[in-house]
């Protein structure tokens, strides 16, 4: 259990290489969000149908990364965002890019552990917590994190997450023709350790190799989410699950939907890639 005891620091210097490409990679559209001050990250534009408004709330943003989807909150008429990442490297491109894009003064960022979140941002002092796409996993207990946010939250507040499905996240995606199961569905408490040394956007032709490669992962399944969000007094008001995702998890076996989504090339009712969970602290 070495590597799971040793994952935060595992996972951040996978995070702290990365960062910087991927504020370069057209996926995460960084300088568009620059140049242009209406534009909004892909992952908040798919989000707004059931978003609802955020105009004056005050949100935290837990593994906010580069914040692109941070400043889109913001410019979405947030009181203020506080955007949560362990990873220095990610926080540093974040300030910079809420240090030129339009919109960013009501940004902050605090670099910390998930799990500290309510030491570094206040108890009851939030009235959204939004989580994005791909956070989950880097965690290895559910009840502990529903229990932060919970916390971080006043009474009525509410939680917004959509994240990768636990039944995606159980998927080999190195098969490219069919679906294949390979790793849990439910959180376990040995992790899952992979060695990849690419990463999930695109990158210039000429990029070398990461020299980070493992990093330390868990899986969640959908029951475990709710169960923990209920157990600490939370109510569930909407669970959808969707059939894209915003970046080709599966190679081989996708296309292009638009908005940086990716579906199955065939039989896309099969298989759900992602979910928006919301629910409301009592």
């Amino acid at each position: 259990m070495e590597d799971a005891a040793n994952y935060q620091a595992l996972n951040k210097a996978n995070w702290d290489e990365r960062a910087p490409e991927h504020a370069k990679s057209p996926d995460y559209a960084y300088n568009t969000l620059i140049s242009d001050p209406q534009h909004l990250s892909g992952v908040v534009t798919f989000d707004l149908p059931l978003l609802g408004s955020v105009k004056d709330l005050h949100v935290a943003h837990l593994q906010c990364h580069i914040a692109t989807d941070t400043l889109s909150l913001a410019r979405l008429g947030a009181a203020s965002v506080t955007g949560l990442d362990l990873s220095p490297e990610s926080l540093r491109l974040a300030r910079e890019l809420c240090g030129k894009a339009t919109g960013s003064e009501k940004c902050k960022f605090v670099e910390g552990d998930v799990y500290q979140a309510v030491e570094l941002i206040g108890e009851g002092s939030m009235d959204l917590v939004f989580t994005g796409i791909g956070a989950l996993c880097w965690i290895p207990s559910i009840t502990r994190w529903a229990e932060v946010v919970v916390k971080l939250l006043k009474p009525g507040g509410r939680l917004f997450i959509r994240e990768g499905h636990p039944m995606l996240w159980a998927l080999d995606e190195t098969v490219k023709d069919s679906l294949a199961v390979r790793y849990p569905y439910f959180e376990t408490e040995k992790p899952m350790v992979f060695e990849d040394n690419t990463t999930y956007v695109k990158v210039a032709e000429d990029a070398k190799p990461f020299a980070t490669s493992k990093t330390v992962n868990w899986n969640h399944g959908l029951g475990e989410m709710v169960t923990a969000l209920f157990n600490v007094g939370m109510q569930t008001t909407g669970l959808v699950e969707h059939q894209s995702v915003p970046w080709e998890a599966l190679p081989g076996q996708m296309v292009e939907v638009g908005n940086g989504e990716y579906a199955l090339r065939e039989g896309r009712e099969r298989l759900p890639l992602t979910y928006t969970l919301q629910a409301v602290k009592l």
